[in-house]
């Protein structure tokens, strides 16, 4: 495994070449000709239905098509492949996207479709002998997750100056980044002290016993929407209705999800997964609850990228300044989440006699 400084340097590195690229036009988007793309590349999660996926076999893309080039277990790998145009969308934890904007990549997030709810949630888990039990015990510890510079690591940074470590302190914590299916077998084996689990993996550990929560972004945060799919400015400009279909269609997925029963939802999942024939156990898709997306269809709000922002000035990974939230994101293309907004809108507006 990498050190934890290396990985860093190349995840800078990745977001510079990411940047570079950008600017220099090789991002050309996926469109042919006059006429718009109706075809999106994109990566996928090994053992998992994303929301895309879903809207799709759902029918909800109406003539748009994903053309699925492969899989990836790092948020900001996937929003560099979309900045570069290897893939047309591409989606990370709302700090990595506030990151590689403040490096220059004309990116903007169209729609929430990760995040963390009493259901969905990422929780450090210890094993249940452990003595580790704070925020110091991790001192000189390792902390298995599936990437560097994202959800996780974020998390960890806030649970540890919440327990009062020092900057350099928090320097002798070492994350690591393992695959999320060994994640459980490499805490098992004590190869690391503590393993960050979500979804589905999270709920297979726990019903497997012998390992106990020492917190989770829940418990830090609250709900919250914690990631966005993001396209280049460029494929936007040149397929605004492909977009409107991908987002719309996306958002109203997400809707789905939260509203339909839990079994007819994971059957539609286990359903795809079988389908695409990626020679991928379904057995774990049972424990699947919720996207955890806050807002109505996966809306984007200030506060959401806010605080990343925020986050990443303090740490001084970012200048103060050097990002404009309005830049960001949009939601002009989420049809399904201005109804939403609409909706919850005059539900709480207080009602006048004659209206």
């Amino acid at each position: 495994m990498a050190t934890t400084a290396s990985t860093r340097r190349q995840f800078l590195t990745l977001l510079g070449l990411s940047a570079v690229a950008v600017s220099c036009g090789t991002a050309t988007g996926a469109s042919s000709g006059k006429g718009q793309t109706k075809t999106l590349r994109y990566q996928g999660w090994a053992g998992q239905v994303t929301p895309p996926e879903l809207a799709e076999d759902l029918g909800y893309l109406g003539d748009v098509k994903l053309q699925w080039v492969g899989n990836t277990i790092s948020g900001p790998q996937d929003i560099q492949s979309a900045a570069t145009a290897q893939v047309d969308f591409g989606g990370a934890f709302n700090g990595a996207v506030v990151k590689l904007a403040a490096n220059g990549a004309p990116l903007k997030a169209v729609i929430s479709y990760y995040g963390s709810d009493k259901y969905a949630y990422n929780g450090f888990y210890v094993l249940k002998d452990s003595p580790i039990r704070s925020a110091r015990d991790l001192i000189g510890k390792k902390v298995g997750m599936n990437t560097l510079g994202a959800h996780s690591e974020a998390m960890l940074d806030i649970y540890l100056r919440r327990g009062g470590l020092s900057r350099a302190e928090i320097g002798k914590v070492e994350p690591l980044v393992v695959p999320p299916v060994n994640t459980e077998q490499t805490l098992r084996q004590k190869q690391i002290e503590v393993a960050v689990l979500g979804g589905i993996l999270r709920d297979k550990a726990l019903a497997a016993g012998g390992i106990r929560s020492l917190f989770t972004d829940y418990q830090l945060l609250g709900a919250f929407s914690a990631g966005t799919y993001v396209m280049t400015d460029r494929f936007l400009k040149q397929n605004p209705d492909t977009a409107r279909a991908f987002v719309t269609g996306v958002g109203r997925a997400i809707e789905w999800a939260r509203s339909t029963p839990h079994d007819e939802v994971v059957a539609r999942m286990t359903d795809i997964v079988k389908k695409r024939g990626r020679n991928e156990d379904t057995a774990p898709l049972k424990y699947w609850r919720s996207f955890g997306v806050a807002e109505t269809a996966g809306r984007i709000t200030d506060k959401e990228l806010q605080l990343w922002i925020d986050w990443l000035a303090e740490r001084g990974d970012i200048r103060k300044g050097q990002v404009t939230l309005s830049d960001l994101y949009t939601n002009q293309f989420n049809d399904a989440g201005r109804v939403g907004a609409a909706a919850s809108s005059a539900a709480s507006s207080p009602s006048t006699s004659g209206s």
